[in-house]
């Protein structure tokens, strides 16, 4: 099965929007990755969100 290269680019550029999202959401809630980060990091997300 060939995947042509527009579809290929369309593909990655759909998953690159979804992980961004899933990243703002996880910031915004407050999430696994938002506790990773330092305090610092987190004190200045939170003061943007």
């Amino acid at each position: 099965m060939m995947i042509s290269k527009k579809n290929k680019k369309t593909m990655i550029l759909l998953i690159g929007v979804i992980i961004f999202i899933a990243g703002l959401l996880d910031i915004k809630y407050k999430g696994l990755f938002y506790k990773l980060l330092p305090d610092s990091i987190q004190v200045y997300l939170a003061d943007i969100f």
